[in-house]
């Protein structure tokens, strides 16, 4: 009862130092969420400045605005395709898919090596002898498949 008391004495500028708070916290602990919060705080204390309304029905008008604040840029985060410079970063295998290198190890029972850039990767194919010349054709988590080139 304290908070509706608060309110109901203070009115708008409750609205608008409690947004400025929100504001505050989403500068300390980053998600989004009390940045919008914050920002429907402010937006609900301008319009009880600019018209007094009772405190359910600004308690209404913040949840409606946060709620429709935090779905919007939800829906635009998720929409947004982030580009990135190195698109392989965190998938290595991935890169070499198409290269061609030489076995370092000969492919028995279905499994051999080979040395790309500074790594030594497992690979899967048909039986082949060491220093055959084999086309990556893609990969099962880290390690290559592979064919005779």
């Amino acid at each position: 009862m304290q908070v509706i008391d608060f309110i109901a004495a203070y009115g708008p500028w409750s609205w608008i130092v409690a947004g400025i708070v929100l504001l505050a916290l989403e500068v300390v602990g980053s998600g989004g969420f009390l940045l919008w919060m914050g920002v429907a705080g402010i937006v609900t204390g301008i319009i009880v400045l600019i018209h007094p309304i009772d405190w359910p029905l600004q308690w209404l008008v913040f949840g409606v605005l946060s709620l429709v604040a935090i779905v919007l840029w939800l829906r635009w985060q998720r929409g947004r395709a982030v580009q990135s410079d190195r698109p392989y970063l965190n998938r290595r295998a991935d890169r070499f898919t198409g290269q061609e290198a030489m076995l370092d190890e000969p492919i028995v029972d279905g499994f051999g090596r080979l040395v790309l850039d500074d790594t030594v990767w497992r690979v899967a194919g048909p039986n082949l002898p060491a220093g055959q010349r084999v086309r990556i054709t893609g990969n099962n988590g880290a390690v290559l498949t592979v064919v005779a080139a």
